[in-house]
């Protein structure tokens, strides 16, 4: 993928050791408004305010050890490359096709553990998008998992990753996912692990619509690309990853599909880019 000297997202909260962890975007709050007021009616300082103000509002960053290397901060200058790519697209298709305004999600890297929302995560947890806080999760260690276990090593099998996650963002404030959660509390578990799977493949297809549309506007595939995006989605299938872990496999307990469902989601998605296309919930679309 090329990616390097392309502009990057600046919503990337890098929570690894030794990164920099920063609040994204900052601002002034009505409680140090008021506090500057008080300040001013007890005769203070107007320039002297004016410095407390400002330094409260100002975003936070601190540095732990310097225990990052230069491999992972490459990688988190790709993956945040990706995400304002994601940002583009999902910008564009918005307003073009919804009429809508697209609020991109926060990418939050880490190390080992993290804290979320929707609760604490482990790096085996593997990338994750949580709705509650409308952030993606991402231990850069996966990288290498994709390469080492999964047999799905190239940058752009971590874009589709990326993308994917940026995908389940989508579906959150469309209000898919919501609608999903419901249904599945009133079905049972066979039911609801079939409705996880059209969702984990919906999220496949929008990032197909991610990589058809990003091409068009910034020309970023290279030689080999598409089939590691491929590579990556079939990786990943509930069928292979069971096998693997169990010698044989459990249709019943699958939640994110098959090798053969999230590449041929995927494809259809990037074929043609259009997202009238996405509906994997009806009947006989899987």
């Amino acid at each position: 993928m090329r990616w390097q000297n392309r502009e990057r997202s600046t919503n990337v909260d890098d929570r690894r050791k030794g990164g920099s962890v920063r609040k994204v975007g900052g601002g002034i709050g009505i409680g140090v408004i008021l506090i500057a007021v008080f300040q001013l009616i007890m005769g203070e300082n107007p320039v002297s305010v004016l410095q407390n103000v400002l330094s409260e509002s100002a975003p936070s960053q601190t540095s732990g050890p310097a225990t990052t290397n230069a491999a992972d901060d490459e990688l988190a200058d790709f993956v945040s490359v990706v995400l304002k790519d994601t940002e583009d697209v999902w910008e564009k298709l918005f307003k073009e096709e919804l009429g809508r305004q697209y609020q991109p999600p926060t990418l939050v890297l880490f190390s080992g553990s993290v804290q979320s929302a929707c609760g604490s995560a482990q790096s085996a947890t593997g990338p994750f998008y949580c709705p509650a806080d409308q952030k993606v999760y991402i231990d850069l260690v996966f990288y290498q998992e994709l390469k080492n276990r999964f047999k799905a090593p190239g940058d752009f099998a971590m874009a589709y990753i990326v993308a994917h996650e940026v995908g389940h963002h989508v579906q959150s404030i469309l209000g898919i996912s919501s609608q999903v959660e419901m249904q599945k509390r009133k079905v049972s578990k066979k039911e609801a692990n079939q409705l996880s799977v059209r969702l984990e493949l919906q999220a496949d297809f929008l990032a197909g619509v991610w990589a058809h549309h990003g091409q068009k506007m910034k020309n970023f595939l290279e030689k080999g690309d598409i089939e590691e995006a491929m590579n990556a989605a079939a990786a990943v299938g509930d069928d292979r990853i069971q096998l693997q872990a169990r010698g044989y496999v459990v249709p019943d307990a699958f939640t994110h599909g098959t090798s053969e469902q999230r590449m041929r989601w995927f494809k259809k998605g990037l074929l043609e880019g259009k997202l009238k296309d996405g509906d994997t919930f009806s009947e006989y679309n899987l």
